[in-house]
């Protein structure tokens, strides 16, 4: 049996533990949120790819959720949409 790769945990439960004092509201973890991508998009520039954390979103998510973040479409963020 393979062993579970755990990089980034702290970030993680970082997250986990400011969703629980927040009433589970993300837009008050943000920084966590951040904090994790930042540490998934360090993992993967050493790792590879290919590279598997439990921790951290599959290499293509991250850079979706990356891009996203850098437009400003923050998680978190209800989007309206106009109906005709």
């Amino acid at each position: 049996m393979s062993e579970v790769n755990e990089t980034c945990k702290p970030q993680a439960c970082a997250i986990q533990n400011c969703l629980e004092k927040n009433g589970y509201n993300e837009s008050r973890c943000t920084k966590c949120i951040d904090d994790l991508y930042k540490c998934c998009k360090e993992f993967y520039e050493r790792q590879g790819p290919d590279a598997s954390s439990v921790c951290c979103p599959k290499f293509k998510l991250l850079q979706l959720k990356l891009k996203q973040r850098s437009l400003g479409e923050i998680d978190a963020k209800v989007l309206e949409t106009r109906r005709g």
